[in-house]
């Protein structure tokens, strides 16, 4: 995931040791390592609206099985999600459906 400015793959107990510990004390938060970040930019991914398959690829999974495994629960946000839609559609003029119905269309 990370890697030099010449391609190859960045040793991180030296990238850590010169590089992010100073960062996060300077910073004045807890302690963060590189498993940190990797969390991070998945929960990140995800909660942009990111396919399982998305951070599979991103995050190297064999399988977005392997991924569920980690970060199902990240992915249980279809009312958020249908929120967000229905509020972009507003903002845009689309009209609401007719029902009423709330939630995501194969919920019903």
């Amino acid at each position: 995931m990370f890697c030099t400015s010449a391609g190859r793959p960045l040793d991180n107990r030296n990238f850590s040791q010169r590089v992010l510990t100073p960062a996060w004390q300077r910073a004045g938060i807890a302690r963060l390592t590189f498993h940190d970040l990797r969390h991070t930019a998945a929960r990140l991914a995800i909660s942009q609206g990111a396919t399982v398959q998305a951070v599979q690829g991103m995050l190297g999974h064999a399988s977005a099985a392997m991924t569920l495994d980690r970060y199902a629960g990240l992915f249980d946000q279809d009312d958020a999600v249908h929120g967000a839609i229905m509020s972009a559609a507003t903002r845009a003029g689309v009209p609401a459906r007719e029902s009423g119905a709330v939630g995501p269309p194969w919920a019903h």
